[in-house]
């Protein structure tokens, strides 16, 4: 179980006051307040040739509950932000601060049709398992969607958000002047803030499962989200090695659109590697969430 963390004067309920910033990230939200302004897109291709052979061993462990490409990408990215925390920071009210929690948001259908009912999935990945990465992430999303996809029952987020519908404009629009001032200070309710997608670590997106391609997505100005991934279709295309020869592999893009103020290029950019270096060597999400993986990326 997570520790609980002691709180200092400054901090929020769902996370710590950084207070250790140079100067120029200091002024940073002054001079650029809002996120959706301050927007970094980076797109990858992945080649799949190792996923696929390792999503084959898994599920033939596993028949009944398959492993797919989307726990692999959530694995590694839950591992990534574990080892490069500052990808977990965001902005709001002019400070920056580092939460307590690693979580992701994501959209699941009910059913694959126009009129098919959506429901948002927060799932929380869990530092201290002594589970691998992947067993964690994989089991928590099967049991949502399974019990998403047997009952009638809505979401939490889903819930709220009807109750706040059934008033008039001006009452709607109240009621966000107020939630807005409240999560500037920290102050969100704790049933409201926990349910809210726009809260998470990162909102991801599986555009593949949908036969569309990667591409941009914006970030948002509420909320404390900071990092939105896009997963894109799988397809064939090549690669080309040292002497230029190409090979048609599979292989899956990813769009990721970040909040820039929250790192530097160097930062980014190591991250991005450490992501890969997990995309292209999948064994390393077996090793259990709790211990530290050292590995040069």
């Amino acid at each position: 179980m997570d520790q609980p963390v002691k709180r200092r004067r400054g901090d929020r309920r769902d996370a710590a006051l950084v207070r250790d910033l140079d100067s120029m990230h200091a002024f940073f939200p002054l001079m650029m307040p809002n996120r959706a302004d301050n927007e970094a897109f980076i797109q990858e291709v992945i080649d799949l040739t190792a996923i696929e052979a390792y999503l084959e061993q898994k599920n033939a462990l596993n028949p009944e509950h398959k492993y797919t490409f989307f726990h692999v990408i959530l694995a590694a990215l839950s591992r990534t932000v574990q080892m490069r925390p500052r990808m977990n920071r965001f902005i709001i009210g002019g400070k920056y601060y580092d939460r307590d929690n690693i979580t992701f948001s994501l959209i699941a259908k009910k059913a694959f049709s126009d009129t098919g009912d959506e429901s948002i999935v927060i799932l929380k990945y869990d530092t201290d398992s002594e589970k691998p990465a992947i067993d964690v992430l994989h089991d928590k999303l099967c049991d949502f969607v399974y019990s998403l996809r047997t009952t009638n029952k809505t979401d939490n987020t889903t819930d709220i958000l009807d109750t706040f519908a059934k008033g008039p404009q001006w009452v709607r629009q109240l009621i966000m002047d107020v939630l807005c001032a409240l999560d500037r200070h920290g102050k969100m309710p704790k049933d409201i803030a926990r349910e809210d997608p726009y809260n998470s670590t990162v909102f991801i997106s599986n555009l593949g499962s949908i036969k569309l391609n990667a591409g941009y997505h914006h970030l948002s100005n509420w909320g404390t989200n900071s990092v939105f991934v896009v997963v894109g279709e799988k397809h064939m295309q090549p690669f080309y090695d040292e002497k230029g020869e190409a090979t048609v592999k599979p292989a899956l893009a990813l769009g990721i659109t970040l909040d820039e103020r929250i790192g530097d290029g160097y930062y980014f950019s190591k991250t991005i590697r450490l992501l890969k270096k997990l995309l292209t060597e999948p064994a390393l999400l077996d090793i259990p969430a709790k211990e530290e993986l050292n590995i040069e990326y």
